[in-house]
């Protein structure tokens, strides 16, 4: 039994492997982007708009991504943050959200991309698997949820009053700690894992089904 869980897991992370480090690098680069076109070029000026891995790399953020692959029902990791100087900005409030906004919408993007390449493929791999359409729709999911510094609390920010929104931030702190009670406890599965569902369902009906 133990054999098998493990060839089970082994396989669930070389299967996700490589959606995931396209989703994660692919996130970054998709901030960085949108900062330089918003006015601020740090992270073009720091070479972190590539596709090249290495710059992006995170040594945490890798080992979590094994860890919960190996181990957890939900697979996640993160790469380098991308430099943002949100100074250089024509509207600090309004450009940190685009910019906050672009990682999960090229996690959204991408898990399309994934379900037209299955599309394509199908008729030759009818059992294939779904995964880079899963782990991607997961990455811009877990993204968007509130709590700094995840991307959904730096929108939450800009629509919050001005004072609020700066108390609310100060939690950043808090933040990993946060993200690890919910994943321990299982609470991180429960709250994501409907998001996951019902978007995978969605583009599965639009556009492998279609």
């Amino acid at each position: 039994m133990l054999d098998i869980d493990l060839a089970v897991s082994i396989k669930r992370l070389s299967v996700a492997f490589v959606p995931l480090m396209l989703g994660i690098i692919l996130h970054e680069v998709a901030h960085g982007w949108a900062a330089l076109k918003r006015g601020d070029p740090t992270a073009a000026m720091l070479g972190r708009l590539t596709i090249n891995p290495v710059p992006h790399i995170d040594p945490v953020g890798l080992f979590v991504f094994v860890l919960t692959s190996l181990t957890g029902p939900f697979v996640f990791g993160w790469a380098k943050p991308v430099p943002i100087n949100p100074r250089n900005f024509r509207n600090i409030v309004k450009d940190t959200m685009l910019v906050s906004f672009a990682g999960p919408a090229a996690n959204f993007l991408l898990s399309i991309g994934f379900a037209v390449l299955l599309r394509l493929l199908i008729e030759f791999f009818p059992f294939g698997e779904w995964q880079g359409n899963t782990v991607n729709i997961g990455l811009g999911w877990l993204n968007l949820m509130p709590i700094p510094p995840l991307d959904g609390s730096k929108i939450l920010w800009g629509v919050l009053p001005p004072k609020l929104g700066f108390q609310y931030m100060q939690l950043e702190r808090y933040g990993f700690l946060v993200l690890i009670l919910l994943l321990m406890t299982g609470a991180l599965g429960y709250i994501l894992y409907p998001l996951i569902q019902f978007s995978v369902n969605t583009v599965f009906s639009l556009v492998v089904l279609s």
